[in-house]
């Protein structure tokens, strides 16, 4: 992603009150600040800009008032729309780390070769992200951690996984556990990253 481009960072869900207020659903990493009151903000695929007026986050994710809409008629055509913004000089990722939708369309294989689809979809699970693959063998949930993507490169279009650690050969790798003793199955972070 380089400066200039857009990206989405929400969705609007829904609406409060009568004075244009909508409730938007918060698809970045950094909502503090792409929806700071001054921002501007983009109706996917629009050049007509949305300045945020008020911002407050609640419970479902961020209730938004904009500058150029009044009142709750005019939020109406808001319904369901994706926003965005364009991406300032410096805020480029660093090498190695990528948006989720850089990610998702990335052809998956086992190490082995197999063919395990494609990436359709992200999520957060606790501390890691996960990647939903759809192909032959159906739905997989990848983690992204070092002991299941062995090679992770969404800019070509790559990613290789451990079958074994997926469990789709037999059992995930295991490590002791150093201070109880017990045995669980081996985690640590993929090195690219994942930010909206």
């Amino acid at each position: 992603m380089t400066a200039g481009e857009r990206l989405v960072v929400g969705q609007v869900r829904g609406f409060h009150g009568l004075r244009g207020t909508v409730r938007v659903e918060s698809l970045t990493d950094r909502p503090e600040d792409r929806f700071a009151v001054g921002q501007t903000l983009f109706v996917e695929g629009t050049a007509a800009p949305l300045t945020i007026a008020y911002a407050s986050p609640d419970a479902l994710g961020w209730r938004l008032q904009f500058a150029q809409i009044p009142d709750r008629n005019a939020a109406e055509a808001l319904r369901d729309v994706y926003l965005e913004v364009v991406v300032a000089p410096g805020e480029e990722l660093p090498r190695g780390e990528f948006y989720w939708h850089q990610v998702i369309g990335s052809k998956v294989a086992d190490v082995d070769g197999t063919a395990l689809g494609e990436v359709v979809d992200m999520y957060r699970a606790g501390g890691a992200e996960v990647m939903v693959v759809r192909g032959p063998a159906g739905e997989l949930d990848v983690p992204l951690v070092r002991a299941v993507v062995r090679i992770f490169a969404p800019a070509r279009g790559e990613i290789v996984v451990d079958g074994d650690a997926l469990g789709l050969r037999g059992e995930g790798p295991e490590v002791e556990d150093a201070e109880a003793g017990t045995e669980t199955h081996g985690a640590g972070e993929a090195e690219a990253a994942d930010k909206n």
